[in-house]
């Protein structure tokens, strides 16, 4: 015991000269017994470095990073919004990649519950999924597109946001490809170019006038695709799950 004792006191004197009393200010540079976290090699900005082909060790933001102080997500483009308002048409020119990308999109994140061609009956409607938004309703159809961009990126009702597995460029995308089904839904002939129209030789188009004074075709409802047929929810149902319509 009398071995221990000195051993102990021994020790403690050791450890107290060496690293001093706790809260004690020194000048020394502290005792480092694991360094790595406190000397691990970095890149002084401004410095040359072989790592990197050019030799320099300040480096470009990575592509589509963005800084944390930014205020990306306020501008148009981001939110799809001026001011507090959604913009009604998209800050982009629509192309013909554009629309290709949107239908990919479209195909893989939207069709299982709105359908291919916008109706809402995704495979997701036979296993008891209701009130999916129809996008040839007129309610969506007089919706700005910002706001089809923010549902997209942030969901609502039901619908979950896709903010994290679609990136911004193709929200748009998705918003022109819904335009373009809506179009060639709701669109009539004359709307298309001559040469648009040669595309398809033979066809013989029903001018909207034509339409209009069709006295069946008058009744018909463009919005309802089983016309004539009993709405299993009835109009006073469907509203009763507004609440929980996406979009």
């Amino acid at each position: 015991m009398r071995y221990f004792l000195t051993i102990y006191v021994l020790v403690v004197v050791a450890v107290v000269s060496i690293a001093g009393f706790r809260g004690d200010k020194s000048r020394k540079t502290p005792i480092e017994i694991f360094p790595d976290m406190d000397r691990q090699p970095k890149l002084h900005p401004q410095s040359h470095n072989q790592f990197f082909e050019d030799g320099l060790a300040s480096r470009k933001p990575v592509q589509g990073s963005v800084a944390r102080e930014s205020n990306f997500s306020s501008d148009t483009y981001s939110s799809g919004k001026d001011g507090e308002n959604f913009v009604n048409a998209m800050p982009l020119e629509p192309s013909q990649k554009m629309l290709e990308r949107g239908k990919q999109c479209y195909t893989i994140y939207c069709a299982p519950c709105h359908g291919a061609v916008g109706d809402g009956k995704g495979i997701t409607t036979q296993y008891g999924m209701v009130a999916v938004a129809n996008f040839h309703d007129k309610r969506l159809l007089d919706m700005p597109d910002g706001q089809i961009f923010h549902t997209i990126g942030y969901g609502k009702g039901l619908m979950l946001g896709y903010s994290a597995q679609i990136s911004v460029e193709d929200r748009w995308a998705i918003v022109a490809y819904i335009r373009a089904l809506q179009t060639a839904r709701l669109g009539f002939p004359e709307d298309l170019s001559e040469a648009d129209l040669k595309q398809f030789p033979g066809f013989k188009p029903q001018l909207s006038e034509e339409v209009e004074s069709d006295e069946e075709t008058s009744k018909f409802d463009p919005f309802d695709d089983d016309a004539g047929e009993s709405d299993p929810f009835g109009s006073d149902s469907a509203d009763d799950f507004g609440a929980f319509e996406e979009f």
